[in-house]
C-alpha cells in the first residue's frame, strides 16, 4: 500500500518511538500526550496491514517490519531536519527546535546562566533540555548535542569545550568537622562518612586524589550513594557526611562558609564541560548560537 501525505506525521511518530522505546519518552519528545501517539501508531499500522510494534506492559519492541522501517525512512527524515536547519541561514531570525541531554551540575551552573540571554536575543528557537546523568545515546535517543565531562564524551563524537577544567574538592559543614574531625591525608576516609558517588554508566566513582608525584583513586566508604549533585550538597550542608565535587559546583558555598573544602593540596584536577554532537548531522543554527553564546558569556569562566 502507497504512503499518503497524511502518513508522514506519524511515520515521525513512529520513528520518535523506534528510538525511545517507550511511548511517554516519545511523547514528551514530540510535545503530545501517550495516547495521541498511540492512536497514531494504531492509525498507521492498520493502513500499512501490519504490525510495526510489539507492546506489553513492560516492554516495547519492533517487528521485523518495524525494523524495516525505521531503518529505510531514518534517514531520509533526518535529510529533512538538516534542510529546515539550511533555510535557517537564510532567515534573519533563526527559528528552530534544539534537543540537548545534559546532566544535572550542568544545566543549573552553565545552561541556566545563559538561558535568559538566549531567549532574548533569540526569542523564536526553541531549546528542549533533558536533564539527566544517565549516559544516553544522544543521536538514537534523538538529541541534537549532549554535555557531559570532557572524559565521558563518546569517541565517534564531535566536542567543542565550554568551560576550563576543574578542581575535584571534598568539603563538608562545619558541624561535621566539629563532630569528626577533618581529615589529613586521603586515606583517613576511610573513617570517615562520605557521600558516595555513582556515575550515569551505572559505576560507582572512586575519588581521586593528586600531589606532586602521587596519586590515590579511594573507593571512599559511606551508606548514601547519589547520582544527583544538588541532592550531594542538600547532605553534605546537613552534616551527614563530606562530599566530592567540581570546585565551581560549590563555590558559592565554601565562600559563605556553609561548607569547608579539606585536603586541597590533593585536589584532583579533571577536565570541564564540552558539549558534543554527530559529525553526521548538519548542526542547527540555534545549537551554534547557543554554543557561541555560553562562550561568550563564560557562566564557568
Amino acid at each position: 500500500m502507497p504512503f499518503r501525505r497524511s502518513d508522514l506525521a506519524d511515520l515521525s511518530y513512529f520513528l520518535a518511538i523506534a528510538r525511545h522505546r517507550n511511548f511517554r519518552k516519545a511523547a514528551t519528545e514530540l510535545g503530545v500526550s501517550a495516547s495521541a501517539l498511540s492512536h497514531s501508531l494504531r492509525g498507521l499500522e492498520e493502513r500499512l496491514k501490519v504490525r510495526l510494534v510489539n507492546r506489553t506492559n513492560r516492554s516495547v519492541t519492533l517487528t521485523a517490519a518495524g525494523e524495516d522501517l525505521q531503518a529505510a525512512i531514518r534517514d531520509p527524515f533526518a535529510a529533512i531536519h538538516e534542510a529546515e536547519d539550511l533555510l535557517n541561514l537564510h532567515r534573519d531570525a533563526p527559528t528552530g527546535r534544539v534537543r540537548l541531554n545534559v546532566p544535572d551540575e550542568a544545566a543549573m551552573r552553565m545552561l541556566a546562566p545563559v538561558l535568559p540571554e538566549f531567549v532574548t536575543r533569540y526569542p523564536d528557537v526553541e531549546l528542549d533540555i533533558s536533564v539527566d546523568n544517565t549516559m544516553v545515546d544522544v543521536i538514537e535517543a534523538g538529541f541534537d548535542a549532549g554535555i557531559r565531562f570532557g572524559g565521558t564524551v563518546p569517541e565517534d563524537m564531535i566536542a567543542q569545550r565550554l568551560s576550563p577544567d576543574f578542581r575535584w574538592v571534598v568539603a563538608g559543614a562545619p558541624a561535621y568537622f566539629a563532630k569528626h574531625g577533618e581529615p589529613q591525608h586521603p586515606d583517613d576516609l576511610m573513617q570517615h562518612q562520605c557521600i558516595r558517588l555513582r556515575l550515569g554508566n551505572g559505576r560507582m566513582y572512586n575519588w581521586d586524589f593528586d600531589r606532586g608525584e602521587e596519586s590515590l583513586a579511594l573507593a571512599v566508604p559511606g551508606g548514601i550513594i547519589v547520582d544527583n549533585g544538588s541532592v550531594s550538597r542538600a547532605l553534605a550542608l546537613s552534616g551527614m557526611g563530606l562530599m566530592y565535587a567540581a570546585e565551581p559546583a560549590i563555590a558559592p558555598l565554601l565562600a559563605h562558609g556553609s561548607l569547608r573544602a579539606v585536603l586541597q593540596e590533593w585536589a584532583s584536577p579533571g577536565p570541564g564541560y564540552f558539549i558534543y554532537y554527530s559529525s553526521r548531522r548538519q548542526v542547527p543554527r540555534g545549537l551554534r548560537l547557543l554554543i557561541d553564546l555560553i562562550r561568550e558569556m563564560k557562566p564557568l569562566g
